[in-house]
């Protein structure tokens, strides 16, 4: 029996991310969003080959799942662009924590699923994705609940309990 996959965010690929949030912020009371512009990476494997990955996100809370409004900054090949030209949008990823990174990728590398991207941002986060889109439609992505991210994760939820609608899109 595989692991389960248990959904703590979804991923939307879309062209402004800071556009986006404010109109899901207006049209679904999704927020307050926080804008991470050219997230840098220490590390960045895409299909197993040194990479760059020059991304923007904006995360934001709706109801018990956070969302993530993702674009990149050029063409090259990447893990969006597998699934998203530029312009288009639609759900990229859904993320979920695992206990062991390493064991999980081995495990979905095991059932016959390519890993598309692994990474590590400066803060020693390591993530990864693995490529369901031919099954669920979309990636997945896995990381381990370490502190930096728990911490992240509970600073957006935080931030959107009793949000007044007011700020919707806050830069870090």
């Amino acid at each position: 029996m595989p692991t389960v996959v248990k959904p703590v965010q979804i991923a939307y690929h879309v062209r402004d991310p800071e556009r986006e949030a404010r109109r899901c912020a207006a049209e679904f009371g999704w927020g307050p969003f926080f804008l991470m512009e050219h997230i840098p990476l220490a590390r960045c494997l895409y299909r197993g080959k040194e990479s760059h990955f020059d991304h923007t996100s904006a995360y934001g809370q709706a109801g018990e799942i956070m969302v993530e409004l993702i674009c990149q900054s050029d063409d090259s090949p990447s893990v969006l662009r597998d699934l998203f030209r530029a312009e288009q949008r639609g759900v990229h990823h859904v993320a979920h924590f695992v206990a062991d990174l390493s064991a999980a990728l081995a495990e979905f590398r095991a059932r016959g699923i390519a890993v598309a991207l692994e990474a590590t941002t400066t803060n020693g986060v390591q993530f990864a994705m693995v490529d369901t889109s031919a099954t669920l439609g979309h990636m997945l992505e896995s990381y381990e609940p370490v502190a930096a991210l728990q911490r992240f994760y509970s600073h957006v939820r935080r931030a959107a309990a009793g949000w007044d609608g007011t700020n919707p899109v806050r830069r870090l």
